[in-house]
Order: C-alpha cells, then sequence, then structure tokens
C-alpha cells in the first residue's frame, strides 16, 4: 500500500509563491520563479492499486458525518406537441456568449438561424425562426418527476444533447450523495426523438462542445454506505466506525458509472477501468471526476461515453480548441478538531447562484473561511504506526490544483500535464491559455477573512511550470471580474472602491501590472466592444462599498498605462443575470447593441425585462426595456423575468419561463409572443 505524503518541497513552493503575490508593482522586481507544487497525474497500475489507495486516502478524510455537509439542488414543467410547417431559411443570428469563440458552452437556448431550440420545464421545443411558431415538442420528464428540472443544451446540425440537472438531494450526511443527472440525445430531424439517454453516477459539473465533440465533466462520490452510530456516540467514534467502513468497502464503490439507454430501452452499463483512472499525489478519495466524449454526429456508439477519470475533486471546467482544464478550488476544511489533526479535507460544497448583496457584494464563487496567505504551513497526514501526539490544529494553505487534457484528437482526452497556484479562482474566465500558456488570476484570502491579495500566474502548458507572476493587486480586495484578451488582461478587484487592473502579459516570464484605474462599484462581468473598448457590468456602489443598483461601463483601454471610463449607465436598486452568468448578455458588434436581463425594485414597484442599450466608440444610451407578459398563478400576477437574449435576423428573440417573445430590433415593437402554456 503506498503512503502518500505532501512534500516539504511543495511546502516551500508554496510558501514563496504565496509570498510574492503582493512582490511585483509597476516598476518593482520580478520574483524569482519555480514549479508550484508536485502534482503530476499517475495512473493506478490496476484495481488492487486504486483500491488501496481510495480507501486510506478517504479513510483519513471521511469525518463523523460523511464526506459532506448539506446541499440544495433545485428542479425545474409541459406542453403537447404543435405540428406546424417548418422552414429552411436561415437568418444571421447571434450564438451563446461564450469563453472561447469555437468552444460552445451549453445553455438554456440554442439557434441556427433556422430554428430556437429551448427546454423549459422538461419540455423540449423547437421554434420556426420564419414563421415564428412551436413546430414540436417533446417530453423529456417522467410523469411522476416534478416539473421545475434544471436544463441546459448543445446542438449540432440535428442533433441536441440535453444535460439535464434533476436531483433528490436536500439533506446528504451519512449517506452517498444521489443525483439524477441524465444526458439526453435528441434527433431533431423530423419530430423530435430521443436517440439514447446516458446516466452517470454523480453530479454534472460542466461540458464543452468542438465542432461536434462533447466533453462532459461529472463529479462522484464513494457509494458506501456508512454506519448509523447510536445516539450518544462522540465524534471520535463516529469517525472511527465511518473509517472501518471506508476501508472495507470494494472498489465498486468509486468506480465512475453510467448507464446507457438506446432508442429501443435496450440498456447497457459502463464503467472506467481501473487502468484509466488517474490520481495526483495528494487527493481526498472522496470524489471522482470522469470525463465523458460524445459525438453528437455519430451518436453513442459502442465505445459508449469512452471515459476517462481522476481521484480528485474539482468545479471549474475551461476548454479551447486544444485543451480542456478541471479545476479544483481549495478544499471547505472539517472544524472537528479530529479531523483537523489529519488535516483531513472535505469536498467543496455545491456553488449556488450568487445574488447581488445589500452591503458588500460577493462574488460568484464562495468565500473562503479557512485560508492563510502569507506563511502557510502544511499539516502531514498520518498513514501508518502510531498515531501523532496530540497538536495545535493547522489550516492546511489555500491552493488550487489545475488539471489539463489534450483533446485535439479523436476519441477520449489524454491529460497532459497538471499545475498548483495559491489561493481561488473567480470561475472559467480565470483561466486564459495563450501562445502555449496558462494565465490563472487568483485571490488568497486570510484566515479571518480580513486580509486578502491577488495575483496572476502563468504556467507553461506543456509541463504547467510557472514561468512568472505579477502580484498585490487589491490589496485587502477580492477578484470580481477577469478577462483575458490575446496579451492583455483585465481584474477588477473590490471592497469599497474598483480598481480596474490593465496587465501586460506579452512576455510569459515577465507579466507586469500596466494601469490602474479607480471608481465606485465594480464590475463582475467584462465583456470586449472592438479595439480599445471593454464593457463591463457589475453594480454601482457607495463610497463606503454599499451597492446602489446595476451599472454598464464602457472603458477605453486602448493606453494601457491610462484606462478610463468613457460612459455608465446606472438603474437604482436593480440587478442583471448577466453579473453572475455570462450567458445572459447579449451584444450584438454590428450595430452595437447590447441586451442584458434586468430585475428593477424598492419602491416604485417590481419591473423584470431585459434593457436594450446602444454602445458607441464613446458613449452607451438606453434605447428601451423589453418586458414579458404577466401572468397569473393562482392568485397571484407576476412578471417572469427574462433570461436569455438573441438576434435573429432583424429581430430581438428574449426568453423566460413563460414564453419567448420577438420584438423588432428597430424600434423594439412586439412582433410576436409565443407562449409555453
Amino acid at each position: 500500500m503506498k503512503t502518500l505524503t505532501r512534500t516539504a518541497t511543495a511546502a516551500l513552493a508554496l510558501v514563496t509563491a504565496t509570498a510574492a503575490c503582493t512582490a511585483t508593482q509597476p516598476g518593482g522586481t520580478a520574483p524569482a520563479r519555480q514549479r508550484l507544487g508536485a502534482v503530476r497525474l499517475v495512473a493506478y497500475n490496476g484495481c488492487d492499486d486504486m483500491l488501496a489507495g481510495l480507501r486510506e486516502h478517504a479513510a483519513r478524510n471521511v469525518g463523523p458525518w460523511g464526506f459532506g455537509g448539506p446541499m440544495l439542488m433545485a428542479r425545474r414543467d409541459t406542453a403537447a406537441a404543435v405540428p406546424e410547417a417548418k422552414s429552411t431559411i436561415t437568418l444571421e443570428h447571434s450564438t451563446t456568449n461564450t469563453h472561447e469563440a469555437g468552444v460552445d458552452e451549453p445553455d438554456l437556448v440554442k439557434t441556427d438561424g433556422a430554428r430556437v431550440v429551448t427546454v423549459t420545464g422538461g419540455v423540449l421545443r423547437v421554434i420556426d425562426a420564419a414563421t415564428r411558431k412551436v413546430t414540436a415538442t417533446l417530453k423529456l420528464t417522467g410523469g411522476d418527476e416534478p416539473g421545475f428540472v434544471p436544463a441546459d443544451l448543445l446542438m449540432s446540425g440535428d442533433r441536441a444533447l440535453v444535460l439535464l440537472r434533476g436531483g433528490d438531494i436536500m439533506f446528504k450526511s451519512i449517506r452517498p450523495m444521489s443525483s439524477d443527472t441524465r444526458y439526453v440525445l435528441v434527433d431533431l430531424a423530423g419530430e423530435p426523438k430521443v436517440l439514447s439517454t446516458i446516466r452517470p453516477r454523480g453530479r454534472y459539473v460542466d461540458a464543452r462542445m468542438v465542432g461536434s465533440v462533447v466533453r462532459l465533466v461529472t463529479r462522484s462520490e464513494p457509494d458506501i454506505q456508512l454506519p448509523q452510530p447510536k445516539d450518544d456516540a462522540t465524534d471520535k467514534d463516529r469517525r472511527r466506525l465511518n473509517q472501518e467502513a471506508v476501508r472495507r468497502a470494494p472498489i465498486e464503490a468509486w468506480l465512475p458509472k453510467v448507464e446507457i439507454t438506446d432508442a429501443s430501452g435496450a440498456k447497457r452499463e459502463q464503467s472506467v477501468p481501473c487502468e484509466r483512472v488517474s490520481h495526483p499525489a495528494d487527493y481526498t478519495g472522496a470524489s471522482l471526476l470522469a470525463v465523458h466524449t460524445i459525438d453528437l454526429a455519430q451518436g453513442v456508439t459502442d465505445a459508449g461515453t469512452d471515459p476517462i477519470a481522476l481521484a480528485a475533486d474539482g468545479d471549474i471546467v475551461y476548454g479551447t480548441g486544444q485543451s480542456l482544464y478541471v479545476a479544483s478550488n481549495p478544499r471547505w476544511w472539517p472544524v472537528d478538531p479530529a479531523v483537523m489533526e489529519d488535516a483531513a479535507p472535505v469536498p467543496d460544497p455545491p456553488s449556488g447562484t450568487a445574488q447581488a448583496p445589500a452591503d458588500e457584494p460577493t462574488p460568484t464563487e464562495p468565500t473562503p473561511t479557512a485560508s492563510t496567505p502569507t506563511e502557510p504551513t502544511p499539516t502531514e497526514p498520518t498513514v501508518t504506526g502510531t498515531p501523532a501526539p496530540a497538536r495545535t490544529p493547522v489550516v492546511p494553505p489555500e491552493e488550487t490544483e489545475v488539471h489539463r487534457f489534450d483533446i485535439g484528437r479523436p476519441g477520449a482526452p489524454v491529460y497532459a500535464s497538471s499545475g498548483k497556484v495559491p489561493g481561488r479562482l473567480l470561475n472559467q474566465y480565470s483561466l486564459s491559455e495563450y501562445d502555449g500558456h496558462l494565465r490563472v488570476a487568483t485571490t488568497v484570502t486570510s484566515g479571518d477573512g480580513e486580509s486578502s491579495v491577488s495575483g496572476v500566474h502563468v504556467l507553461r502548458t506543456s509541463d504547467m511550470a510557472e514561468t512568472g507572476r505579477v502580484g498585490g493587486l487589491g490589496k485587502d480586495e477580492r477578484i470580481y471580474s477577469v478577462r483575458f484578451i490575446g496579451a492583455v488582461g483585465y481584474c477588477v478587484t473590490f471592497k469599497q472602491v474598483d480598481p480596474l487592473y490593465t496587465l501586460d502579459l506579452r512576455d510569459p516570464a515577465a507579466p507586469k501590472l500596466t494601469g490602474e484605474l479607480k471608481i465606485t462599484g465594480y464590475s463582475a462581468y467584462l465583456h470586449p466592444a472592438g479595439d480599445g473598448r471593454l464593457i463591463g457590468i457589475g453594480q454601482e456602489a457607495s463610497d463606503k462599498g454599499r451597492t446602489l443598483g446595476t451599472q454598464v461601463s464602457l472603458f477605453d483601454v486602448g493606453d494601457p498605462a491610462a484606462p478610463r471610463r468613457l460612459s455608465q449607465l446606472f438603474q437604482k436598486d436593480s440587478g442583471s443575470e448577466a453579473e453572475w452568468d455570462p450567458h445572459a448578455f447579449l451584444y450584438w458588434p454590428k450595430t452595437g447593441m447590447a441586451v442584458l436581463p434586468l430585475n428593477t425594485y424598492g419602491q416604485d414597484a417590481e419591473r423584470n425585462g431585459a434593457v436594450v442599450l446602444r454602445i458607441t466608440d464613446s458613449a452607451i444610451t438606453r434605447v428601451g426595456m423589453i418586458e414579458h407578459p404577466r401572468k397569473r398563478q393562482s392568485d397571484i400576477v407576476y412578471q417572469p423575468g427574462i433570461q436569455r437574449s438573441m438576434v435573429i435576423g432583424d429581430a430581438i428573440w428574449t426568453l423566460s419561463d413563460t414564453g419567448v417573445q420577438v420584438n423588432d430590433a428597430a424600434s423594439l415593437a412586439r412582433r410576436s409572443w409565443i407562449p409555453f402554456g
């Protein structure tokens, strides 16, 4: 049985890297470079090797109440098919707002200019773009299944892959995580029909599509029934019993599995072979990531989903045309002293949807509650031998692992390299691959949450060795948005004011901070708007940091040393989904039109809709507001919030839970309302 420990070299590298976050200012001296941590993935030698490693690591990390804490998962409802004549006219159209060009991301709605496809309430609907009528529907949820089942989709040609994220998780303690994640492949030619249904064990993390090939990332916990202790059992007793159960668990408890049902209803099960499961030197054993591959053009073949897996945690997915990255943000560490003494981590809780706060805003990713930004001291886990003497619990350093897979060839991804950086990522926009390097923006926060510092690390993609870094961004602030555009980076930090930083990343060995703009409020999402222009969407704030309402800013970043704001639109007492979900933002460069959801509240009355803006080279102008018809539910009349916007031809299409509306792009006059029933 292998004994895996965190080496002193890795600890020293992390201390140096963390301290260097505050070192580089304009005109300052670049810090020394070194490789960050030994996190190379290693394939298991076979099932015996895999079982021994997983048992021991999971036993170290199981607590008195299992592997995780409480978790809430929402559910999303149906209509009869409406056969209509279909059009083959393809109109000029927008697509999903994605991070990287040519890499599609799952979303609530897709269009190819001839049709609009969406899944709402467990029903897939196909709408003809020319006639603006529903031509077909397909019910994807069971009769006894609640109507609210969250779903996204990807589309290529006449195939759609619907990602249903239904789940029956309301609380988990000693029971293993359960989920009803399903990937449904649908043929859209003629009347829609299900070609196959894939049910992975675990929950959906994210997916990316290049061409017609989709890579899906799922995360599963070991399927171990932990014992029910006596009511008077101590936490120490509970943990000991859980460890014994873990050490008796068979390999099947961990191996990622997938059930595939074809169009005839025949089912088959596929497991990841032990030889296709890799692991870093240090891992929890409490979760496995599986990467599935589906070519929508071919459907599910004899190879199934051709899965590979790694014994690691993961919550952020980023993809380019050649690489798929899975990042594992710092773990949420237990508060039980017995567990702390063994440095036993537990998996991250799932990220919920961030909401605009009343006082100090919170970025998309959860704020860490235990970390050390200056001089972290790792804790060596005790694996075998005499237990270590009692000691003061030491919180492990806050660090993020990033694993890169090569997806440039047909078939399953191939593991390429791994790296580790201090701190926590905000979201996928904290990662950017460019010219053979990966740029990673992180924030390191102290254990008491009172101090923090941010920086950008540049890693060579071939081996994830660090080539350079720039630190000292937003002292005692956190990153609220990041955008890398070519060799330039933009980073927004916030606590009371919003510094917009510009970064020169042309030399991977010597990245540098070139400019800074301090204004009130913050931008939660940054979007390129042509040469030397940047759009920021977020919240305006008082000089004390209290948020006041949605703001959209136009920045002139043509001179990296002197960024400035040219124009701002501010809506008091409001929020926008685009602040935390970039898919909700539409920018149409051809006309300079931008559309984003806007929900206003306060004394005047609530209004939900989408604001339409005109953005020129120097100004932002409000054109008007699009609103969907009010809907009565029981004794309540409400106005549905608009979630997505698209351009098709000369019209703006907007989507809500209750239907799709078509408005003239020039006058904003309503042309059609397509209710979902």
